[in-house]
């Protein structure tokens, strides 16, 4: 069985770069072109992990963070973002269980790796 990762970007060069990367790797994507469709998704296509942008239309990075750690605790998120680490709101989707940061722009082979390894850990 393929590992399904939903991918909630509003750009579309991002978004085509990601699916690109992970689609080669063998992953099963969605994706979520805003953060109300991305909340959407994340009940009807229950993904193994989610990589989100933070500044997103309709419901933020944050609030899919919130949304999904509260219900689907095991999940990990990724929040990809232009926004500094140090950034109050990257320090925010930390602090509502944010698994790990990717900043933009991002290296392809880093973003693969990131992914990889949360499918590792959870074997």
């Amino acid at each position: 069985m393929n590992n399904k990762i939903l991918i909630i970007e509003d750009d579309k060069i991002i978004k085509n770069i990601i699916e690109f990367l992970l689609k080669k790797e063998g992953y099963e994507i969605e994706f979520a072109e805003d953060g109300l469709i991305g909340l959407e998704k994340i009940n009807s296509f229950l993904p193994d992990l989610i990589i989100t942008d933070i500044m997103l239309p309709y419901k933020s990075g944050l609030e899919i963070t919130s949304y999904s750690k509260a219900n689907f605790p095991d999940v990990p998120v990724i929040i990809i973002s232009s926004l500094g680490k140090e950034d109050l709101t990257v320090i925010e989707a930390f602090k509502l269980g944010a698994d790990d940061l990717i900043a933009k722009p991002f290296n392809p082979v880093e973003l693969v790796l990131r992914v990889k390894r949360f499918f590792l850990i959870a074997k």
